[in-house]
């Protein structure tokens, strides 16, 4: 046991009750992200400076219709993924629990595919490079993903492994044991240091090479995501793999493939859109 800790701080997971309705900070952390998203959205494409002379992307007003998409399959692809990947016998014994989202329980990699999947029939019907949506998607996934991580810490669940350190924290549910806040770890590094790379990427002219924002989200994301894994503790039925390794690293590492291709993909064209 370390002499310091920090004190978990208990939070009602109910946010506010509006009468016999309680909204809960998991829904609140998903609305705060679509919100926020929806901004950095529309942000991106009015702003001239970040693209080439008459390159295609969507209008300030299809955004929202992007955002709808992009919405739907990350609430969709995220339970399913849960549900398919981390616990199908579970699901196929209490079928209803599968709707029961406020319990917790959305995969990332789940709603990745299926935000790909909204971005792939929005580009198709606006006849818009498939690669710009996702590039501009990609710039403010981030957002989204430090909501959720916020989610996560406050639950409380996905808690660290257990640790020495000074700000290891005892988690409700998890035993007596300090663990790593890795909840924290996931927020700082797939958020807030993501975010920042890639709208620094995206000043710098990134969006006019299609595919450029996308490939470092992949790698970059991919690579904090499997760091940070080797603080949080797997779920021993679920997750955990041979030889200290998890699921979420084995999900990862082809984001990490698919982005370094796309880097090179990008950063091979002779040159960026004039």
């Amino acid at each position: 046991m370390p002499f310091f800790l920090l004190p978990f701080p208990i939070v009602d997971p109910v946010a506010v009750h509006l009468g016999p309705l309680p909204i809960r900070w998991y829904a609140l952390a998903y609305i705060g992200g679509f919100i926020f998203g929806w901004m950095g959205l529309r942000a991106l494409v009015s702003n001239e400076r970040l693209w080439a002379a008459n390159q295609p992307r969507p209008t300030r007003e299809g955004v929202d219709d992007l955002l709808v998409n992009a919405a739907l399959g990350i609430i969709i692809g995220g339970r399913l993924g849960h549900v398919l990947i981390y616990d199908p016998s579970f699901y196929l014994a209490h079928p209803l629990e599968i709707f029961q989202t406020w319990k917790g329980g959305m995969a990332f990699h789940g709603g990745l595919i299926g935000c790909v999947i909204g971005m792939w029939l929005f580009a198709r019907a606006r006849a818009l490079p498939f690669l710009t949506i996702s590039d501009i998607c990609a710039a403010v996934a981030p957002i989204g993903l430090f909501f959720g991580r916020l989610a996560n810490f406050i639950k409380p669940e996905m808690w660290g492994r257990p640790a020495d350190v000074p700000w290891a924290m005892v988690f409700p549910g998890a035993g007596d044991m300090p663990r790593h806040p890795s909840q924290l770890y996931e927020a700082g590094l797939e958020g807030v240091a993501l975010f920042i790379l890639l709208w620094l990427a995206a000043r710098g002219g990134a969006l006019r090479r299609p595919g450029l924002v996308t490939g470092l989200f992949g790698v970059f994301y991919g690579a904090a995501r499997i760091f940070c894994e080797f603080f949080r503790e797997p779920d021993p039925v679920q997750e955990a793999l041979p030889n200290g390794l998890t699921m979420g690293m084995a999900l990862s590492l082809p984001l990490v493939v698919i982005g370094a291709v796309l880097l090179l993909f990008s950063l091979r064209r002779r040159s960026a859109l004039a």
